[in-house]
């Protein structure tokens, strides 16, 4: 036990202390939010100065279990309450976006020649929340840590790009309608923290309606996690005998619901029945947020940057359709349903 928390130790310390400087330049960089610098931040010290074999056991902890940490927490950020708040249409919205996110993601994947582990990745990740997303996917579609590593990273990049466009892409289109900026922000950027930079370049009132609408995607993760849960096991089921399958399943190898998705369900069914503590909400945020930023600075560590660039054109082309048709459909979407 001790040896394996020392082992973990060097790696795991270093992440965090990626995770406290991203956290400090935010304050001279605000709008592109500490989970961001921090996978940068990451990724450069991993592929210069931080190469050594010993952080790779705390790194590997970091990126796992803290993702993990993360996504169960936000269960005590949420209610099912708050849907209400944005009528039928936008869940409408909400629903068509995300499938549509999810088929393009896949298609696309396919088409480039992606295996399971990364098109899963990559739809659940973009449609969802991001991080958190991939890190409730990856475990019950046995993806790689590469896979997973890879997808996190193309996920976070667009988001940046988009958390930096769509501010004034949405005010060109949209003028300065509150609620139609807040959904465009909160229905197609990627993980919250970037939602919340994002619509914080706007106002307030876009800040409250994008949180919203994310809130929206992010209720929609344990639905998300099954389906993909399904489809990855119809996948091995052409591969295997009913047998062989149940023995995985048996083994934990593939898991329909992870534990910390099954908790973040309960969390959220708690705060929606019951008045929780202001304090238990924020608390719960903040560790959330930190678990995130840790886990990315990790992953970030743990890239390989040489091996990234070499397959980086096709990598390239997928981030960027992706978001692309994100972005379309999402302006067709809300001039039909929202406006």
């Amino acid at each position: 036990m001790l040896e394996t928390i020392k082992e973990r130790s060097f790696g795991f310390i270093t992440a965090g202390l990626i995770a406290v400087i991203s956290q400090f330049l935010t304050i001279y960089i605000p709008n592109i939010g500490g989970a961001t610098i921090a996978i940068i931040l990451g990724i450069f010290l991993g592929n210069t100065f931080l190469t050594q074999p010993i952080l790779n056991a705390g790194t590997k902890f970091a990126e796992k279990r803290l993702l993990e940490y993360s996504v169960m927490l936000l269960g005590l950020t949420i209610t099912f309450q708050t849907i209400l708040k944005l009528h039928w249409s936008g869940l409408i919205f909400i629903i068509i976006q995300m499938a549509v996110t999810i088929v393009s993601a896949i298609l696309i994947g396919k088409w480039l020649h992606f295996g399971e582990g990364i098109y899963l990745c990559m739809a659940g990740g973009n449609a969802v929340c991001g991080s958190s997303a991939i890190a409730s996917i990856k475990p019950v579609i046995n993806a790689s840590d590469d896979d997973a590593g890879m997808s996190i990273t193309l996920v976070n990049l667009m988001g940046t790009v988009m958390m930096l466009v769509l501010p004034i892409l949405g005010t060109i289109i949209f003028g300065h309608v509150d609620l139609l900026r807040g959904a465009l922000i909160g229905g197609t950027v990627q993980s919250v923290g970037q939602v919340i930079a994002s619509a914080t370049m706007v106002n307030q009132a876009t800040v409250q309606y994008a949180t919203l609408f994310k809130i929206m995607r992010i209720i929609m993760l344990v639905v998300v996690v099954t389906v993909f849960a399904k489809m990855h096991a119809s996948n091995q089921s052409k591969q295997s005998t009913t047998k062989e399958i149940e023995k995985e399943i048996k083994k934990g190898k593939i898991d329909f619901l992870p534990w910390y998705v099954l908790w973040f369900l309960i969390f959220c069914i708690l705060n929606s029945l019951f008045n929780l503590p202001t304090f238990v909400s924020a608390t719960a945020h903040f560790l959330s947020s930190w678990c995130e930023i840790i886990a990315l600075a990790a992953i970030g560590l743990r890239l390989n940057l040489k091996a990234f660039l070499q397959a980086g054109k096709r990598f390239a082309i997928y981030s960027i359709s992706v978001g692309l048709i994100q972005t379309i459909v999402a302006l067709i979407l809300i001039k039909l349903l929202i406006a």
